[in-house]
């Protein structure tokens, strides 16, 4: 938005520079053509406008999907830590005598080219 209006300042800056420069300081010698420029002016503010009012959205939706990214990818790795805890204090409680099972899965076993 900063940007915004400095462009816009700038812009305005040197239409009013044209403006008294064209008419010798005298605002009594304004022609249509002065209108148009005016017209014109206000046309590429706009779309100046536009297009970086355009940029920054795009920014600052790139900017809450990446937070919004981390947020899910934090509460995932909170989740699996509250798993591991709980399998290590099952773990930790088996006595040697238990006959309860707890699943450890192995990873599969690769096979060569050949054996496929």
């Amino acid at each position: 938005m900063r940007s915004l209006i400095i462009v816009g300042c700038i812009l305005l800056a040197i239409s009013g520079f044209m403006f008294y420069y064209t008419t010798d300081f005298n605002p009594q010698k304004m022609e249509l053509s002065h209108f148009m420029g005016m017209m014109g002016g206000i046309g590429t503010g706009l779309i100046l406008g536009g297009i970086i009012g355009y940029a920054s959205k795009a920014k600052a939706i790139r900017e809450a999907r990446r937070r919004a990214e981390i947020r899910a990818l934090e509460e995932e790795k909170r989740a699996l830590e509250q798993k591991n805890a709980e399998l290590a204090a099952a773990k930790a409680a088996k006595q040697p005598g238990d006959k309860s099972v707890i699943m450890e899965i192995e990873p599969p076993k690769k096979k060569s080219f050949w054996e496929l």
